[in-house]
């Protein structure tokens, strides 16, 4: 198999499982809560002490692999977010399990921070639209299976074994990663002797990076609380159980999510041939029209009509996957990208899921979940509108970064 091939399907199935290990825990919070007697506040908490760890630890990671190599982050992430995602079966408490989701967020920003630049750098630009939705394809799908899963195996065998079965298959694909090696040509280069902090402000100089990060900060908000609360939500709104409400909602978003993710990279690769801005274009007619379909889920009349619009508003939701990690390789330098990915991850999660769960957490304990969830959906507007506006500076920033399309 060729090398990008094989490096593009293994990496893949590892953030299938980084996704997994990550939403699983949705799926299980209300067995969580009742066995630990956790409020909506304190189950929001432990999701956002995921995300904080998560976004705090990928700044020197990404420091460290732009200067030292990026396949032993890769490789040590794997295990470290694998191990700690068993080890969550073993909290007796919300302490412990508050620091057992946090281990999972240091082992996930080892790979969150490496592995797309990595990726995308065995392509060239003209396919990275696609690439990168491939790539992406984890996150709705992963996120599902965490749903799926979790709630299948916590209504069988409890939630203590679902994260113990959960914790495994990252381990099985170790030896795989410990094989890979950087692509090469795109890291000629000796790398820059930019202090990290210097780099750091230097990207967030670039107008279209910080755009795409704006816009994703603002996306990963609203996407970030209902990935928390929406199994909740059809528990609650809809008197769902915990299997039933973990795989609608699973199912939705893996559908939703690989026609969305597939059919966004695919249009904005398409559209290159009439504009260069295609991938700023795509992601913000998504959160456009993405908005108001996801409002009328939340209010609709009935299940089947809610379920509808959430696969529609999803659909739309997930058309900027590819096209948002493309803008981020098009305008950076290859010296430092596992850098740049850092800060965006730093910035769409402290600006976005790491406030969320707790926020909507906070607001359904005294509005309700239902006007929690529509409030956090708000945070599309400016999504789009950061989109809109990073158009105006793709072409310089892209032309600089020398990632300018033919």
């Amino acid at each position: 198999m060729p090398e990008p091939r094989r490096v593009l399907g293994l990496l893949l199935a590892v953030n299938l499982l980084n996704y997994t290990d990550r939403y699983v825990l949705s799926a299980l919070l209300p067995a969580i809560q009742r066995d630990l007697a956790l409020s909506d506040a304190q189950a929001g908490g432990l999701a956002s002490a995921f995300m904080a760890v998560y976004m705090l630890a990928a700044l020197p990671i990404g420091y460290i692999a732009d200067r030292w190599g990026r396949p032993l982050w890769i490789s040590a992430g794997v295990g470290l977010w694998s191990l700690a995602t068993a080890a969550s079966g073993l909290a007796g408490g919300f302490r412990s399990l508050f620091l057992t989701r946090a281990a999972v967020g240091i082992g996930e920003s080892c790979y969150g921070a490496v592995s797309p630049a990595f990726v995308a750098e065995h392509y060239p630009p003209q396919k990275r639209g696609r690439i990168m939705a491939y790539f992406s394809m984890a996150i709705p799908v992963g996120s599902a299976l965490g749903y799926v899963l979790g709630g299948a195996m916590g209504q069988a065998w409890g939630w203590r074994r679902a994260f113990f079965a959960l914790g495994l298959p990252g381990l099985a694909l170790l030896p795989a990663c410990l094989s890979l090696r950087e692509p090469g040509p795109a890291r000629a280069a000796a790398p820059r002797q930019t202090p990290a902090l210097g780099t750091y402000l230097g990207l967030l100089r670039i107008p279209s990076f910080s755009c795409v990060t704006l816009a994703g900060a603002a996306m990963t908000f609203t996407l970030g609380g209902f990935a928390v609360w929406m199994p909740t939500f059809f528990q609650r709104r809809w008197g769902l159980g915990l299997g039933d409400a973990g795989a609608l909602f699973g199912g939705l978003t893996v559908g939703a999510g690989i026609l969305g993710s597939l059919a966004g990279g695919w249009l904005a690769d398409w559209a290159l041939r009439w504009t260069s801005r295609s991938y700023f274009l795509v992601s913000a007619l998504g959160f456009i029209v993405g908005l108001p379909l996801t409002a009328a889920a939340l209010t609709a009349p009935g299940l089947h009509l809610a379920a509808a619009g959430i696969f529609l508003g999803e659909f739309f939701l997930f058309l900027n996957m590819g096209p948002i990690n493309a803008v981020i390789v098009s305008v950076t330098d290859a010296r430092s990208r596992s850098m740049a990915f850092a800060a965006n991850i730093l910035v769409i999660h402290a600006l976005g899921d790491a406030v969320s769960p707790t926020l909507i957490g906070l607001a359904s304990d005294r509005w309700g979940l239902t006007a929690a969830l529509l409030a956090g959906s708000l945070a599309l507007l400016p999504a789009a509108g950061f989109c809109l506006l990073g158009m105006r500076h793709y072409d310089a920033d892209a032309a600089k970064a020398g990632e300018a399309h033919a």
